[in-house]
């Protein structure tokens, strides 16, 4: 049975991969460690509550102390890092707090995987075990109005988050070139699905749009992005850790470019036929100034994973985003609760003066 040390449980991508994993494998263990900041919900994971295949630990990856003694304890396989501030408005107004968790806890979490899978006087590694880095495509930069993203792009980030990604990146492939360490990135590609913290886009503008309140889209709205359904994610991380070469980077992405605007129209749309509600219309929607150093498009070539693991994205757009707005209005307790408290304050002083 393998034993799995998944960070950033209660996040996001983090809640549908421990989903996932625990769907997937009947023979299985999976600590979980979150800091529970705002985005991380510990009732995201209330439904595998009692499962002894899964394990619930508070905690901070860049505690020493505690990672150290979570590898003695379990004697960890592979570690998934999920764990990251991940919100490039937030970088801009706080940085700091993004260099700490996404590269000092990085470098962290690094240092204790080797201290316990590696012998330094044999210099070998541990049968079996594996170090994987989530990343982002945002490392790559921004593209023109062709090509696509390869996993030899040159990084070039332009927000302190996807800074501070490209440098825990860097960081995890230095301990492969350096020690040897068997690692994986994985890049992808905007995510959506259910648990997705509503500063993100998706979620926002589905919450926004039952209220009637107003949408904020920054600039013009045609910033493209590549759009993957979170499960098809978690299959592809799955999939890398399982299968993907050592020292290898694996983009993730699923040939879904839209532009923001047209996601507000998409939804706009969907929830105007589905709740027969004459006060949900595109009169909702309020250009902001653009974000600062906002990149114009990303688009991922996933040729790679493709043709070594067999990976693709079963999930098309237009199904994905139906099945997400289901989940959310299927689960309108969840969406109040998550919405209470610091999300709102932090919402009023994003978009007050724009």
């Amino acid at each position: 049975m393998k034993t799995y040390l998944v960070t950033g449980c209660a996040g996001f991508i983090g809640t549908n991969f421990v989903y996932y994993m625990l769907n997937k494998y009947p023979e299985i263990k999976l600590v979980n460690l979150d800091k529970l900041t705002y985005a991380g919900n510990l009732e995201n994971l209330k439904d595998c509550e009692g499962d002894e295949r899964h394990t619930f630990v508070q905690g901070d990856i860049c505690d020493k102390k505690l990672v150290t003694r979570l590898f003695e304890q379990y004697d960890f396989d592979y570690v998934i890092n999920f764990a990251a501030e991940s919100h490039v408005d937030r970088s801009i107004s706080n940085p700091e707090i993004f260099v700490q968790s996404n590269v000092m806890g990085t470098v962290n979490l690094l240092q204790c995987a080797k201290n316990a899978w590696y012998d330094a006087e044999k210099r070998i590694w541990k049968e079996g075990k594996k170090y994987l880095q989530v990343s982002t495509d945002e490392v790559y930069g921004t593209l023109g109005e062709t090509g696509y993203f390869m996993e030899t792009t040159p990084l070039c980030p332009h927000s302190p988050y996807s800074s501070s990604k490209a440098s825990a990146d860097l960081f995890v492939m230095a301990y492969h070139d350096t020690y040897g360490m068997p690692v994986n990135i994985t890049r992808c590609s905007n995510n959506y699905g259910p648990y997705q913290f509503p500063e993100k886009l998706i979620p926002l503008m589905i919450n926004n749009v039952k209220q009637h309140k107003s949408l904020p889209v920054y600039g013009d709205g045609m910033q493209v992005r590549d759009w993957l359904y979170v499960e098809d994610h978690c299959k592809a991380i799955d999939m890398v850790a399982n299968g993907g070469r050592s020292g290898q980077v694996y983009n993730v992405g699923g040939h879904n470019e839209r532009p923001n605007i047209f996601i507000v129209k998409t939804i706009i749309a969907q929830l105007h036929d589905r709740l027969k509600d004459e006060g949900i219309s595109e009169e909702l929607i309020r250009h902001v100034a653009d974000r600062l150093g906002h990149d114009r498009r990303y688009g991922i070539d996933p040729t790679k994973i493709k043709e070594e693991l067999g990976w693709y994205p079963e999930t098309t757009f237009e199904v994905g985003i139906v099945k997400t707005i289901d989940w959310y209005l299927e689960h309108e307790d969840w969406m109040k609760h998550i919405t209470s408290g610091d999300y709102q304050n932090y919402y009023q002083e994003m978009y007050k003066n724009k």
